[in-house]
């Protein structure tokens, strides 16, 4: 089996943000006009009054002090609560493609690679704007790639399955080299209205090249030294809507559940033990010391959840170093957060430093990859 290195990264962010400050006072002239609306019901008692946000129960929740999006007037319009993004004509491209082939070239660029170097590209994302064709394959053909491209979604986790799928195939002689793009649309799918939710996600594109260390010339390679992935069927974090909505009696409307969902509590209950045993236990397996990890790149969704995570697996708290986090000013970016961490925080560490790309999500599902830095 070959070895395999990353040998360069790229991220797309978009240039609108917004502060919790903005969400906030957006949010509470939703909640506002909504209970002047049920004014009546709610002093009969047969409407809960809506809550009002604020932006110390936002950070002290989360962690999170703003995010970037790709439409911000739709968001903050208390009548409107969803990004608005332009209809695009079929020959035009896509919104993820166009984001994800930003991230691309600057990955190659790091990777000092061109597109006919590459032999595929994977999509891997926890939502896709269309069902087919796949975005994958617009991204090659808008890169000028040549080989094969797929989609997959594994939901928060789907990128560090797409690094193994990758690796996998490279590993086998498939593939010499693989570029994997994480467009990360999560203002599309997030319920803005809902004030337990409302500030979780932004949105972002990452790319990561993948290639035979034999072939990597790059100042950025960080060897693959295992990947391990587990799934575990869980209803906590759901997103009903699909394509089959049309063909049911409830299909249409605004239904709730056709956003995002989770039991928050539970998720943090079942999921931090599963992730902190799952990284130990790799790590034990490869014969590595957990607590002599150089850095953890943890999947960005919130802090309270990756500060026990580190505790646990390093056994002391980590150092900010040691486990960075960048989700104060990009938010939870789903698939994509552990890699912006990667990213952002990878090329001062010293040749044979260990370090280790987590993420963990809706399913369950639980993705660790193992990297040393090449000298």
């Amino acid at each position: 089996m070959r070895p395999v290195v990353i040998s360069g990264t790229g991220v797309f962010t978009p240039r609108e943000t917004i502060t919790n400050a903005e969400l906030v006072t957006a949010f509470n002239a939703y909640a506002t006009a909504e209970n002047e609306t049920n004014a009546d019901a709610i002093a009969a008692g047969d409407v809960e009054p809506l809550a009002m946000s604020n932006e110390e129960f936002i950070f002290k929740a989360s962690g999170i002090q703003q995010r970037h999006v790709m439409n911000k007037s739709g968001v903050l319009d208390p009548d409107i609560m969803h990004p608005k993004l332009p209809q695009r004509d079929d020959g035009e491209p896509g919104i993820m493609a166009e984001m994800a082939v930003d991230a691309a070239r600057k990955a190659l660029a790091a990777a000092e690679r061109k597109p006919e170097d590459v032999d595929a590209v994977i999509c891997a994302a926890s939502n896709h704007e269309r069902a087919y064709p796949a975005i994958a394959i617009e991204v090659q053909e808008l890169l000028g790639i040549q080989g094969f491209g797929f989609d997959m979604n594994v939901a928060c986790s789907s990128a560090t399955f797409g690094i193994q799928a990758a690796a996998d195939m490279i590993r086998s002689g498939s593939a010499n080299c693989i570029i994997m793009v994480n467009p990360e649309i999560c203002s599309g799918h997030l319920e803005w209205r809902d004030r337990d939710c409302h500030f979780i996600f932004g949105d972002v594109c990452t790319a990561v090249v993948l290639e035979a260390k034999e072939n990597a010339t790059s100042d950025e390679q960080f060897e693959i030294i295992s990947t391990r992935c587990m799934t575990k069927f869980s209803n906590n974090i759901r997103n009903n809507n699909g394509f089959l909505r049309r063909t049911r009696p409830d299909g249409v409307g605004d239904r709730r559940d056709m956003q995002f969902m989770q039991n928050g509590r539970q998720v943090f209950k079942q999921v931090v033990p599963i992730v902190s045993q799952m990284v130990v236990e790799h790590c034990t397996d490869e014969g590595i010391d957990p607590t002599k990890l150089d850095r953890m790149w943890l999947h960005q969704a919130n802090k309270s959840m990756n500060d026990f995570i580190g505790r646990k697996v390093l056994g002391r708290e980590p150092t900010r170093e040691e486990q960075p986090n960048i989700l104060q000013d990009y938010a939870n970016t789903s698939s994509a957060g552990s890699i912006i961490a990667f990213s952002q925080n990878s090329n001062d560490l010293a040749a044979g430093a260990l370090g280790i790309i987590c993420s963990f999500g809706a399913g369950y599902s639980v993705g660790n990859v193992i990297v040393r830095r090449v000298g």
